[in-house]
């Protein structure tokens, strides 16, 4: 079975998570530099089948498209455009940041270790594709 990729989206970096091949599992893939993700999901895919993306939709309190909304269109309209075969999904992001903080510093993982701001992108795309699956397993 194919794996489903999550990507939290930043100007600076991308934290990337896949499911295992049965998806039940999300696991934290790495945190990529938006000028790299490209490439990076080319090497991935000659290896690794993944049957849909999902992309964390930055909104504000109210609903409405926070700040950074338009570069995550952006990205979005980016892996349509190069992986036309493999569709693209958005999800709410809210709270998943500090969804991801909280789970590292709960994790007991060092100070230093928290301040890593590529970890918390990673954990948060984590985040958002157990997100998902639930969501999906749930038929929300």
């Amino acid at each position: 079975m194919p794996r489903i990729m999550a990507f939290d989206y930043g100007t600076k970096r991308i934290g990337v998570a896949v499911t295992d091949p049965l998806q039940m599992i999300a696991t934290g893939l790495d945190t990529i530099h938006p000028n790299q993700i490209v490439d990076y999901l080319k090497r991935y895919l000659q290896t690794e089948q993944v049957e849909l993306f999902i992309v964390g939709e930055p909104k504000q309190m109210d609903n409405t498209p926070s700040q950074s909304a338009m570069h995550v269109k952006g990205f979005v309209n980016l892996l349509k455009k190069t992986f036309p075969d493999t569709p693209v999904e958005m999800m709410d992001e809210r709270f998943t940041s500090k969804m991801a903080s909280a789970a590292i510093l709960a994790g007991g993982v060092k100070k230093s270790g928290r301040q890593d701001k590529g970890l918390v992108d990673t954990v948060s795309a984590v985040i958002l594709l157990q997100s998902w699956m639930e969501r999906k397993s749930f038929g929300f």
